[in-house]
């Protein structure tokens, strides 16, 4: 494997890892700040999620493209930016990142590092809303690709 593409792979990694370590690690801090208040424990997940993406993009961006997302790698790969043999290590290295990312945290607040949630979340109304919010950040992400690049972060 060439150097630059280890070098993408671990942008990968660590790119997600920082993710998925400020989501959960906003929504555990969130939740034990807010009182019982969901509209607040939401907004302090929110805001933080928000800032640490324009971060990791700017970070991460210019070495691998900051997917972070199986959902958008898999985009790139179908318009022939990225080959299939890339997009599956990417996803490989996003699914290691996310792990470890939410191991970190768990660690940060003194949870157990691996636990299973008591939070259902199936159903059908559940699916249709991630395939819209995918749908969108990925529609946001290619647009705002071809038409203004510097802008990603902040889209």
């Amino acid at each position: 494997m060439e150097r630059n593409q280890v070098r993408k792979l671990v942008a990968e990694a660590l790119g997600t890892c920082f993710l998925l370590m400020t989501v959960v690690g906003s929504g555990i801090m969130a939740e034990r700040l807010a009182g019982g208040n969901e509209a607040l424990a939401l907004m302090g997940n929110t805001f933080p999620t928000g800032a640490i993406l324009v971060v990791l993009i700017l970070w991460f961006g210019p070495v691998s493209g900051a997917h972070f997302n199986p959902a958008v790698t898999l985009a790139f790969a179908l318009r022939r930016e990225i080959s299939t043999a890339d997009a599956i290590l990417y996803f490989a290295a996003q699914f290691l990142g996310a792990i470890m990312g939410v191991i970190i945290a768990h660690a940060m607040f003194v949870l157990p590092v691996i636990e299973m949630s008591s939070t259902v979340r199936s159903g059908g109304s559940q699916f249709l809303s991630e395939v819209v919010a995918t749908f969108g950040l990925v529609g946001v992400i290619l647009a705002t690709v071809r038409t203004r690049p510097n802008a990603v972060a902040y889209a």
